[in-house]
Formats: C-alpha cells, structure tokens, sequence
C-alpha cells in the first residue's frame, strides 16, 4: 500500500468526521491543542507524559475537554473507533510482526493487515489532535499529524547508560536486560516510523522540541512543555 495514499485517505477521514467549526471551537485559548511526543525507551516518556498531562488539567478551564494521555489506551480506543474486536489488540504494538506472519494472517482472515491497522491508528490518531486536549505517545503521531495546526511535536531522548539505569531502577531489570529491551524497542520503533510513513524517527527537523532527559528532571521537562503549550515559542 502506497504510504502517501493511506494518509490521504486519514486526512479524508479527517475532514468527514470533524466538522470545520467544531475544531475551531477545539482550540481552548492555549498555543498548542494538542502534543505528540516521540521518546527513546527509557528517556522517561510515560512518567513526562503523565505529568504533563496532570500539570495542564490543573490549569484547564473546567468547561474545556480534559486532557488526556493515550498511549496503551490507544489501542482501546482503535478498536472501539472501528468496531474489531478486543483480541486484535495484542497485534497493535509498534513493529512486533514479521512479514511473512502479516501476510499469512491476512490471508487466512486472522486480522486485518498491519498497513490496515496502521491506517485505523492514525484515523484514530488524527481525530484525538483535532479534537484537542491530547498528548499523544508514540506511532508516528507527530507524522500523521503534522497537517494539522497547533500540534506541538516533542521527542525525548538520553545516553543509553542513563536509560539503562533508569530502566533498571524503575522496572527492576538488570542492566543487560535493560540494555537489551532499549535495543529491540528502539530498533522496532524505527522501523515502525520508516516503513510506515518513510521517515527517520531520529530527524530532529520532525520536532518543534528536543529533551535530553539525561539533563533534565521530569518536573523541569514537564515546566518547559507546559509553558510551550501555553504560551507558544
């Protein structure tokens, strides 16, 4: 499937379902709506995001959407937004399946293709940003929504010794395993990012910011994006 077609297709989607006025209406009086953000494993993504996602809602007003943090309950939400049922959801992670396992699936009407799922997710992807109040974790979200206006793009990143160890702390691991799942988790979303919309992840021109989260604490980090959000550049 041709990459640029199936994201024609999600900024169609897009259009159909949003109505003009009700994005506009979105925009709740900060700079940015919306953010996505991109993160190496065990540069702190989940612990920003949340922090993130709290340190907005207290400065909400209390009649605009909440703010709202998807990044496992993406998944959730796919399959509710196009009714497949919950045993797909293990198929969703970012690059766990093999060429020949996605075809053979296909084929034999197991799930629906990866191109397929992919396409549901930034459908999906696009109308959480669109709508407003989202921080969105991972897929390609800062690709699929570059489109649209008043979407911050962050991507977070660490020496692999300070990941591993932060890694190691948090989750208990060794620091060969932590070591290990940065490789293999890293290198999936890499290959999640090219082969689905022909990008390096690693391309600082994607961002509005960069972290270095070797260098900063979550509660800086979370201060610094805050006051982007609010207040713009």
């Amino acid at each position: 499937m041709n990459t640029l077609s199936y994201y024609d297709q999600c900024l169609s989607f897009l259009n159909t379902q949003i109505k003009p006025a009700a994005r506009k209406a979105a925009k709740t009086g900060t700079h940015y709506r919306s953010v996505t953000l991109s993160r190496e494993a065990g540069s702190g993504g989940n612990s920003i995001a949340e922090s993130l996602v709290a340190q907005l809602q207290r400065t909400n007003r209390k009649d605009a959407r909440p703010w709202t943090m998807f990044d496992r309950n993406l998944v959730e939400r796919v399959l509710e937004d196009h009714q497949l049922p919950a045993r797909l959801a293990k198929f969703f992670p970012e690059d766990r399946l093999t060429e020949l396992q996605d075809i053979m699936d296909e084929v034999f009407g197991l799930r629906p293709g990866s191109w397929k799922m992919v396409e549901q997710t930034s459908e999906t992807i696009l109308q959480l940003a669109a709508l407003g109040s989202a921080v969105i974790v991972g897929r390609g979200a800062n690709i699929v929504t570059r489109s649209l206006p008043d979407v911050l793009h962050v991507r977070l990143v660490g020496s692999l010794e300070v990941r591993a160890r932060r890694l190691a702390e948090t989750r208990g691991m060794t620091r060969k395993s932590a070591l290990d799942y940065i490789h293999r988790e890293d290198a999936g979303r890499r290959r999640y990012v090219k082969k689905y919309f022909s990008e390096d992840i690693e391309n600082p021109l994607l961002y509005h910011v960069l972290l270095n989260t070797d260098l900063v604490s979550v509660e800086e980090a979370t201060d610094t994006l805050v006051r982007v959000v609010q207040d713009g550049f």
